[in-house]
C-alpha cells in the first residue's frame, strides 16, 4: 500500500526557485525578494512559506525605488503581494 504524501518535503516544488523573501512591508503589502535567478514583469510567481502558498503575477518591480520591467540574479526588488508574507518564504517561477 502506498503512503499519501502530505508532507511539503513530498510535494513537488511549484516551478523554479528563484528567490528568498528577505523582508515584508505589511502597512503597504510590499515584499523584497533577493533573486536567485532572473525576473520579468509579466512573469507568474508562487510564494510558499509557513505551510500556505499563493500565486500572483508580476505586474510591477522596483531595484533600488527605481521601476523596472526585468530584474538579474543578485538583485533585491520590490514587488507589491497579494497576501501577508514572512521572512524566508520561498519564491517560485511558475512553470
Amino acid at each position: 500500500m502506498a503512503e499519501e504524501k502530505t508532507t511539503e518535503e513530498q510535494q513537488a516544488p511549484p516551478g523554479k526557485e528563484i528567490g528568498k523573501i528577505t523582508h515584508y512591508f505589511g502597512k503597504i503589502g510590499v515584499a523584497v525578494v533577493e533573486l536567485t535567478a532572473g525576473l520579468k514583469v509579466g512573469d507568474t510567481i508562487v510564494v510558499n512559506g509557513r505551510g500556505q502558498e499563493f500565486e500572483q503575477p508580476v505586474d510591477s518591480m522596483q531595484v533600488e525605488h527605481e521601476q523596472v520591467q526585468a530584474a538579474k540574479k543578485g538583485d533585491a526588488v520590490g514587488l507589491k503581494v497579494s497576501e501577508p508574507v514572512k521572512e524566508g518564504d520561498v519564491v517560485y517561477l511558475k512553470v
